[in-house]
């Protein structure tokens, strides 16, 4: 058997063993309730996170600069009280 041979049937066999790998896993049971799988049902927004939201959208803030002004914004809120 030559090594071109070999270096083939050694590919075939690996590709063979390897399809189990990458089997698509089965999918989630259906009786985990929706609401506890998103993100959104974690915890709802404060007045203050919503009043700061308002703010950074009146100052048309995106991105890391919209981040950054609503965590000092909350941050203020928070010392007021």
């Amino acid at each position: 058997m030559s090594l071109s041979s070999r270096a083939a049937a050694t590919a075939v066999a690996s590709l063979l063993l390897m399809s189990s790998a990458f089997a698509q896993t089965p999918a989630p049971a259906a009786s985990t309730p929706a609401a506890a799988t998103t993100p959104a049902a974690k915890k709802p927004h404060t007045a203050a996170s919503l009043e700061c939201s308002k703010e950074a959208d009146a100052k048309g803030l995106h991105g890391k600069e919209r981040k950054k002004f609503r965590s000092e914004c909350k941050k203020t809120a928070a010392d007021k009280k």
